[in-house]
């Protein structure tokens, strides 16, 4: 007998998928960790044909355990990357797409699989990002879509996309982030040896001239770790600056250089961050929370949420506290 309330997930399988990929959802998804207080979830191998096995590249073969029609019960549908990005994906599984996503089922594709969600034409007219030496290939052979050069990933009208390899890892966890709460997210993080979420875009990733070692690495990174331990006080750029003993527009062009993102939106993570683990964790006020990640006022926090989160504290609250019940099935409508 199938597991009853739990989340369904799809893993969409056909020759040419990535091996890592198939390896990054089978291990946020497939491993059972509910007794570490992870949900459960349903991780199906859909496929034409459930009975024959599907090659990967380094020797592996995946076995389907269900055909397409499972699509029709699934809460998300996962599209691995592609070997070949230019890999033509089987009519069938194309239009199994379409149905999912007429049907208002989430689909995530990981590196260049955004290839095959725009061979089913799901992407023409909406934003997409995928793996950053890949972005004008996917700009020349899908004109139709709006494709963003530097995001981690990416949400238009509940299909998500996501840069190459490793992003495909942020993109799962935030997944569970947005459906089961950030501590949801981060046991299973904590199980994987990553982090819950990176702050930045792929910007920081692509190829550049690297004549020396940035001799302030450990300098920033000695300052990101005082200002997590100081998150209750009211931080400013100016204080991390003098922290590192740079000039604050130095330390700004240095700490983007190395993480991605600025001084203040990395703050902004983490303060956000902070609250949700309090407001899962703990059943302090909420003006309180605010105090203790940083925010300084329940307004303050509030707004942050809202622009960030589209959601309250006190929603947030309700609907990922240790005392409520697990959200399954869906996704936020969220667009980053």
């Amino acid at each position: 007998m199938e597991p009853e309330n739990v989340q369904r997930v799809a893993l969409l399988a056909f020759p040419g998928i990535r091996a890592f990929d198939v390896s990054v959802i089978t291990e946020v998804w497939g491993t059972d960790r509910t007794d570490r207080g992870a949900p459960a979830f349903e991780l199906r191998r859909v496929a034409v044909d459930s009975t024959t096995p599907i090659p990967m590249r380094g020797g592996f073969a995946l076995h389907p355990d269900r055909t397409l029609a499972w699509l029709s019960r699934a809460d998300l549908v996962l599209v691995p990357g592609l070997d070949d990005h230019l890999t033509p994906a089987p009519a069938a599984v194309l239009a199994a797409l379409r149905h999912a996503h007429a049907r208002g089922t989430t689909i995530a594709a990981l590196c260049g699989g955004a290839f095959t969600l725009a061979q089913a034409g799901l992407l023409d007219g909406r934003r997409a990002i995928t793996h950053w030496n890949l972005v004008d290939l996917l700009r020349t052979r899908h004109p139709l879509v709006t494709v963003v050069p530097d995001a981690l990933f990416i949400e238009d009208d509940n299909i998500w996309t996501a840069a190459g390899t490793a992003a495909g890892i942020d993109l799962c966890l935030h997944l569970v982030r947005l459906t089961h709460g950030a501590e949801a997210a981060a046991t299973i993080a904590r199980a994987m040896v990553t982090a819950p979420f990176r702050s930045g875009t792929q910007a920081q990733f692509i190829e550049h001239p690297t004549p020396r070692a940035d001799r302030d690495a450990d300098t920033l990174a000695a300052v990101r770790e005082h200002a997590l331990r100081k998150l209750h006080e009211p931080l400013t750029v100016a204080d991390l600056a003098a922290q590192a003993g740079m000039s604050p527009r130095s330390f700004a062009r240095h700490f983007t250089a190395a993480t991605g993102t600025t001084p203040l939106r990395w703050l902004l993570d983490q303060r956000i961050a902070a609250a949700q683990k309090l407001l899962e964790r703990t059943d302090l006020p909420i003006p309180e929370v605010a105090r203790r990640a940083g925010f300084g006022s329940e307004v303050t926090m509030r707004q942050h949420f809202a622009s960030r989160l589209a959601t309250s504290p006190r929603a947030y609250r309700a609907a990922f506290s240790a005392g409520s019940a697990s959200v399954t099935g869906g996704s936020s409508p969220i667009a980053r």
